[in-house]
């Protein structure tokens, strides 16, 4: 019931529900105490009204996101408080009394002060924020760029500020309790004085040394910047919040070219999600800067996604682009039409061009080029499992997706029952369940799978780690956890050296890394991973959402994984397990491998998930693994040979793609020159400064 109605309201735990109860029902409660009237009855709920309020918006809690779009917002609830304090006093017979007229002009006056207030703090957040956002460009030493207000000041300052009616409100309790006016007006002139008080507090910072450079100053530093740096090689994206996964699996490989490197982003979201990185990144929300921006040493642009704002640097003729993906399937989104606007298209290994091939959507074979998978490098081999020890398979289903196809996630047909007989096997395997991020967003069956599956897994823990034939070595485990909190305060107190920044501003004023600390927190985040999985019995079911661990690092510590038709599944191979895949469509089995390249090695389950005995048995018997050769030749289909390595086969093609468009840049300067007319270049400049077209 109680998880239902978390759902419901769209909170995140019991204690947020049951605040956000407390906030609907504290606001009856006042009007009927004002109408009684009682004043110690008003004060109890006007204080659960407060402390409610207070917390869901630590919280952040969505419900209260919502009462402001049905007008009852975070004032509009400070000031129906008010005016029932009012109703109280005139219940009260203190109409007359000079509390009543004092209390009405405070609040008068008090919400007098919120317009300045507001438009103070909105001025600052606009002055503040910059035309660029940047991590590792050197902006520092080029223009001034000037410390973000006091955090106090502006986060949380709507809230901050209406909270500040609370003595106010106190003191006329009391008054009207006491029957003496003095509370009140001392209560009135602490509210007034403190809401003036932060009112001012704001004004420097909308004026003179206060003010970072306007944008044209901010952009002339960058364009200087760049001049100096002279990116060869860009990686660019564009998304939404949840989908920064997909940059962020490039940025080791971005750190690993021979060229330099540059990161353009075009969602401050996207930066404020990036991983960490030593390679430079500029975040430019706008078009017409993005085209005005000096990229004329780029030869080299690498798109990770297909979306409409690639238009904005698909339209510079000097480079050569490159579609590089997030992520190796037979999903329809791998062989989008969109593709053909690219130069080339980089696959891992054959797989992809033979995709292309079959789906005739008018990339040529020519244009595809085989660079392997570059971030697939952390993923360990099969290592066999020890004896006592509890084989782990991962259920790493894929989401919904955008088109409602039953076949594109296991989760709301299979998901259950794969579970349940994952957890009911005999002999028994750990269950490790990593759900996509993007799981429950456009369906609501997906999502309520999710959640049943999410208890299913949770109550098996609990009933295995009460199961006497199962025993962890405490004191290893303990050993483990107090390694897990060493390394979590450090990687704190490192996040917190390394990213307390006031705002947008001054992240990008000292956002150059720091080497050392850079290598430490991977050092540390390796660390966490180990003590991570030690801190767990070896036959300990778990849930894994976040970051943390990352879907790798359950690859490693697994024996075999259940998945969907993904690049999940894709990136398993690498790892030579064995694995299975749900053909959740019930396509049937030849017709569900034609289709799909990457299960033509796996076990395929059906929707009942019948079939698992045989991934098991693999499991359990090398001897009885029957896919394993096929597996291997597979891998090199998919992902390529492992020798060159992928990384120095995509340093291959980098700088091949880059020779190639330098000599398109010569030979245009060569014919320009003969002919009396613009160079590559100028044309480059001159479309660049055409405003931008609708994608």
């Amino acid at each position: 019931m109680i998880s239902t109605a978390i759902r419901v309201a769209r909170v995140g735990s019991a204690a947020e529900l049951a605040a956000a109860a407390l906030m609907m029902l504290g606001f009856p409660a006042l009007m009927l105490a004002a109408l009684v009237p009682s004043v110690p009855a008003f004060a109890a709920a006007a204080a659960v009204t407060y402390v409610a309020d207070h917390y869901l918006h630590r919280k952040g809690s969505y419900l209260v996101n919502r009462l402001s779009k049905v007008r009852a917002g975070l004032s509009i609830r400070f000031l129906i408080r008010e005016l029932l304090l009012i109703l109280l006093l005139a219940r009260l017979s203190l109409a007359d009394n000079l509390i009543y007229y004092g209390a009405v002009a405070c609040f008068i006056a008090f919400y007098g002060l919120q317009a300045p207030h507001g438009a103070l703090v909105t001025l600052i957040r606009n002055r503040r924020r910059m035309p660029v956002a940047t991590r590792n460009v050197d902006l520092k030493s080029r223009i001034r760029i000037p410390d973000a207000p006091p955090r106090f000041l502006l986060n949380r300052s709507a809230e901050k500020m209406l909270h500040l009616d609370l003595a106010a409100v106190a003191g006329i309790l009391v008054a009207a309790e006491m029957k003496s006016s003095v509370p009140g007006f001392i209560g009135i002139g602490i509210t007034i004085f403190l809401g003036c008080l932060y009112v001012l507090a704001l004004m420097p910072y909308v004026r003179g040394s206060k003010i970072p450079p306007n944008a044209e100053k901010v952009l002339a530093a960058v364009d200087d910047w760049l001049r100096e740096y002279k990116p060869e090689t860009v990686l660019y994206f564009s998304g939404s919040k949840d989908s920064a996964y997909q940059v962020n699996m490039w940025l080791e490989t971005m750190e690993q070219l021979d060229s330099r490197p540059l990161v353009i982003l075009r969602e401050r979201v996207i930066l404020a999600n990036l991983a960490p990185t030593t390679a430079p990144v500029i975040c430019v929300p706008g078009g017409v800067h993005l085209m005005n921006m000096d990229l004329t040493t780029v030869r080299v642009a690498l798109y990770a996604a297909n979306v409409g704002k690639n238009i904005h640097l698909l339209r510079v003729p000097t480079m050569k682009h490159v579609f590089i993906g997030h992520g190796d399937s037979d999903k329809l989104a791998s062989v989008n039409p969109f593709s053909k606007v690219y130069d080339e298209v980089w696959t891992a290994g054959r797989a992809g061009r033979d995709r292309y091939a079959i789906a005739d959507v008018g990339v040529r074979d020519d244009d595809i080029v085989e660079v392997g998978r570059p971030q697939l490098a952390p993923i360990q081999g099969r290592q066999g499992v020890p004896d006592g020890r509890v084989p782990t398979v991962l259920y790493a289903p894929t989401w919904e997706g955008w088109d409602g196809n039953p076949g594109n996630t296991s989760l709301v047909l299979a998901g259950e029952n794969i579970v349940k007989k994952l957890i009911k096997a005999d002999p028994p395997v750990r269950v490790l369940y990593k759900p996509h991020p993007f799981t429950g967003t456009v369906s609501k069956e997906a999502g309520a799978a999710h959640q049943r599956i999410t208890a299913l897994v949770e109550k098996a823990a609990a009933e295995r780690a009460a199961d006497p034939r199962f025993t962890a070595d405490t004191a290893a485990q303990a050993q483990a956890k107090a390694e897990l909190a060493r390394v979590e305060a450090r990687l704190a107190e490192l996040s917190g050296t390394a990213g307390d920044r006031g705002d947008e501003a001054e992240a990008t004023r000292d956002g150059v890394v720091d080497l050392k600390r850079h290598e430490e927190v991977a050092r540390l985040r390796a660390e966490w991973n180990d003590a991570y999985w030690r801190s767990c019995g070896s036959f300990e079911h778990r849930v894994v959402t976040g970051a943390e661990p990352r879907l790798y690092d359950c690859f490693n510590v697994s024996d075999a994984m259940v998945s969907d038709i993904s690049s999940v599944v894709s990136d398993f191979i690498a790892s030579g397990k064995p694995y299975a895949v749900t053909d959740s469509a019930e396509l049937g089995v030849e017709e569900f491998k034609r289709q799909n390249t990457a299960v033509r090695a796996a076990t395929i389950l059906s929707n009942s998930a019948a079939e698992l005995g045989e991934l098991l048995a693999a499991v359990r018997d090398p001897a009885a693994d029957s896919l394993a050769e096929d597996r291997k030749e597979l891998k090199e289909y998919l992902l390529g040979p492992d020798e060159p390595t992928s990384i120095e086969q995509f340093n291959t093609a980098v700088a091949d793609l880059a020779l190639k468009a330098e000599t398109r840049n010569l030979g245009q300067e060569s014919r320009a020159a003969a002919a009396g007319t613009p160079g590559a270049d100028e044309l480059s400049d001159a479309l660049s400064a055409q405003p931008p077209t609708t994608a």
